[in-house]
């Protein structure tokens, strides 16, 4: 017994969490046959001893269970083998637990990064600007303008993009620029004569996108702008190819556009998009002039290279 209890201690406690399922199976193997070689000369000991001094030499006279030595070795080893097998499933159920558990974990936070992805993107649209324009089509209705339906329909489309096709992981990029059209439409009517806006584009429309991927850099540039003559400039070009995705925007700065906090802001977010949708294949850079403000914005949707 105390020999089987060492080895069952050995191999439970020590060999098998230790060496074989850390898959050190040389070190496993070697340890083991020293094991097994020690506890046969243990066996041998036990098995002499009784021999000698309770039976006085006379196998005649020793326990039925011992006279048979390759008996005793298997008796032994069997005990330590079913101890063994015991422990090995209490650690694989345990293990096996810990894993579920950190998957479930990390599904959770997957899920809560999702929804706090969600609640910026909707959030893109400041209240303000919902404000005005509902104003500015408030004030069209009122005039009986001819442009109060088209108005109308641009907003509901603003409002359908947003509480819909963000949950997507991916847009077409002809969405995305009909979204960015709609936009600027209602900011033309609020403008009036004091907006002059450039959008160029060249697009693939089979292109896909993460939505609202330039929001954050379009509503900045009417937020954040300044005006120049009492008007306010923006230019914007985007280019969109099967290789490669080209995005800048400028908008004009007037000597006391100085804070451009919420541009920062802007960028930090898209950024943070960015680093999970194209890690290490896009550039994403800002400058600010006198009198202009630039974000520069491009991807290789190739992947080839890592962008520096």
């Amino acid at each position: 017994m105390p020999v089987t209890i060492a080895a069952t201690y050995i191999f439970s406690n020590e060999l098998i969490p230790k060496y074989l399922l850390l898959r050190k199976y040389l070190l496993f193997t070697l340890y083991s046959a020293y094991t097994v070689i020690g506890s046969l000369f243990l066996i041998l000991l036990v098995v002499f001893f009784g021999f000698m001094m309770k039976a006085y030499f006379n196998m005649e006279e020793l326990p039925l269970l011992i006279r048979n030595f390759v008996f005793v070795f298997i008796l032994v080893y069997l005990v330590v083998g079913s101890a063994c097998f015991v422990n090995v499933l209490r650690y694989n159920y345990k293990t096996s637990n810990q894993n579920r558990e950190l998957q479930n974990k990390l599904l959770e936070g997957a899920l809560q990064l999702k929804q706090k992805e969600l609640y910026y993107l909707k959030q893109q649209i400041h209240p303000h600007f919902l404000f005005n324009a509902l104003n500015t089509i408030y004030a069209a209705a009122l005039k009986e303008s001819k442009d109060t339906p088209e108005l109308v329909l641009k907003l509901s489309n603003l409002l359908d993009y947003v509480l819909h096709q963000i949950e997507k992981p991916h847009v077409s990029i002809y969405d995305e620029v009909t979204y960015i059209e709609s936009y600027v439409g209602l900011e033309r009517v609020r403008f009036k004569d004091s907006l002059v806006i450039h959008f160029k584009k060249e697009i693939d429309s089979a292109i896909m996108v993460p939505p609202m991927l330039f929001m954050a850099f379009v509503e900045n540039a009417f937020k954040h702008g300044g005006r120049v003559e009492n008007v306010l400039y923006i230019n914007i070009d985007l280019k969109v190819t099967k290789q490669s995705l080209f995005f800048k925007i400028e908008n004009s700065l007037n000597i006391t556009s100085n804070n451009i906090d919420g541009h920062g802001l802007g960028l930090a977010n898209t950024r943070e998009r960015l680093d999970k949708q194209y890690p290490g294949n896009y550039s994403l850079s800002s400058t600010k002039e006198d009198q202009k403000y630039q974000v520069i914005l491009e991807v290789n949707l190739e992947k080839p290279e890592t962008y520096v």
